[in-house]
């Protein structure tokens, strides 16, 4: 059974990695760390604590951007955008001495009302780190579009996380972009 492994701030962690664990476990053995992800620089400083759980992973979907993206302090955003795209790089370089096998989603957007964040500045981070991490043989899987058109309808009360409409959507995109790349490489 080919293993897959799921790495990720809240919205994988809470809202769809649940939901793609739970369906898929009969068709891959997956790896989850048992805690949020968090921020870019949060997710490299864990690869060497999850090493033991990423070994042996033939596919790998990852996220991180919300805490990244966000403004905090009034002063821009939290993870500035040049230091973001080269943690991810960087993150995806060592990703890949584990599997060639990469999918990178895209940062959700959250409720326009949601303090501190954006969806202007969210969209330019995409835009820019996916660029590179298509340079580097990632694939993308771009939640944030998938989001935005129903932002009222997937973003719950909070104003950031998924609604179960939300978790769903995501979930089924997530699981779609997974079991693709299983077939082509032939691991399913």
């Amino acid at each position: 059974m080919a293993k897959l492994s799921l790495l990720g701030d809240s919205i994988m962690f809470n809202n769809y990695g649940p939901v793609v664990e739970e369906t898929l476990q009969n068709q891959f053995t997956v790896f989850r760390p048992d805690e949020n992800c968090r921020f870019a620089a949060y997710t490299l400083r864990g690869l060497h604590e999850w090493k033991e759980g990423l070994a042996g992973s033939d596919i790998i979907h990852w996220n991180n951007g919300l805490w990244d993206t966000c403004d905090l302090f009034g002063d821009g955003a939290f993870t500035p955008l040049d230091t973001y795209v080269e943690t991810m790089v960087r993150i995806a370089r060592l990703l890949k001495r584990i599997t060639p096998n990469i999918i990178f989603a895209t940062t959700t957007p959250p409720s326009p009302k949601m303090w501190g964040h954006d969806q202007n500045r969210i969209r330019l981070y995409n835009q820019t780190v996916c660029q590179e991490l298509i340079r580097e043989g990632v694939r993308i899987n771009d939640l944030f579009s998938l989001v935005l058109p129903k932002v009222e309808e997937y973003i719950c009360e909070d104003q950031i996380h998924l609604s179960e409409a939300g978790i769903q959507a995501c979930a089924k995109q997530v699981m779609d972009a997974i079991t693709a790349l299983a077939k082509e490489k032939n691991l399913m």
